[in-house]
């Protein structure tokens, strides 16, 4: 018989926590007795401790958690990787064991953090524990963050065709080097999506998507910052994909529902 214990310790401050998570594998407690003279030494090679910090970010619904190792390679170029839904997840095994969790809706993989987003049903208190032990699980394991095959047919996938000129490359330039690296730090990132008319396109990813404050950072941040090195951006825009749109719309076609059939419910 087995035991698998967890335990949690935490260091609270006002913008994150670090917690300890320690699983120690036990024999049963006959099995302690019969074997006492190496009961100790089984317990040090059977334990297998990981730091892993957690880091509030801008959005209420989104945690940036950093496991003290290397999450994405330093080879990869983007700096991150967003996942919007399970589908594109096959690509990370990593983002595969954390959409499995009841009310994650997307991940985003750094260099050295994961940002979980969930739905605004879930309490983090209930999500948290679960959420480090298959991140702990998963590294201790040593399994590839990213399938190199997959991830080139993801992104040829959401590539975007067509030349760029000066402009887009002095664009994606300022995005790159001051703008995304802070925005990171907040466990999300930002996409560049496309240049037209004077408008930049972007895509808000992790922390970023569905923040209360996702259109200040936009207008007042972010535009602002352009305009000032790009004279030809007039406004900055956010878009989203199609696949968000529809979910959007399937939920307050769901919502619109269940509150007619409150408001039938109360007549009765």
């Amino acid at each position: 018989m087995q035991r698998v214990f967890r335990f949690y310790s935490r260091i609270r401050s006002p913008h994150h926590h670090i917690t300890l998570i320690r699983r120690i594998t036990t024999l049963s407690r006959t099995s302690a007795i019969r074997l006492f003279p190496i009961y100790l030494s089984y317990i040090r090679l059977q334990s297998r401790s990981m730091f892993i910090q957690t880091f509030d970010t801008p959005n209420p619904n989104s945690l940036k958690f950093t496991p003290g190792v290397q999450v994405l390679p330093e080879s990869f170029e983007q700096g991150t990787l967003s996942f919007s839904n399970r589908r594109e997840a096959y690509a990370s095994p990593l983002a595969r064991q954390l959409f499995a969790l009841s009310g994650v809706t997307s991940i985003l993989l750094g260099s050295d953090f994961v940002t979980v987003t969930k739905n605004e049903d879930q309490e983090w208190p209930e999500m948290k524990p679960d959420i480090y032990c298959v991140i702990m699980d998963f590294f201790i394991a040593g399994l590839p963050t990213v399938e190199v095959e997959k991830l080139k047919a993801l992104e040829e996938d959401r590539e975007t065709e067509g030349n760029e000129d000066e402009t887009v490359l002095m664009i994606k330039e300022i995005l790159n080097t001051r703008i995304r690296p802070t925005v990171q730090e907040d466990g999300g990132d930002i996409v560049f999506k496309g240049f037209e008319n004077g408008i930049v396109r972007l895509k808000l990813r992790g922390a970023c998507e569905s923040c209360p404050s996702s259109v200040v950072t936009l207008k007042h941040g972010i535009q602002n910052m352009l305009q000032f090195y790009v004279k030809e951006v007039v406004s900055v825009e956010e878009v989203t994909d199609e696949e968000d749109t529809m979910n959007e719309k399937v939920f307050k076609q769901l919502e619109q529902q269940l509150g007619d059939n409150n408001n039938e419910n109360n007549k009765i």
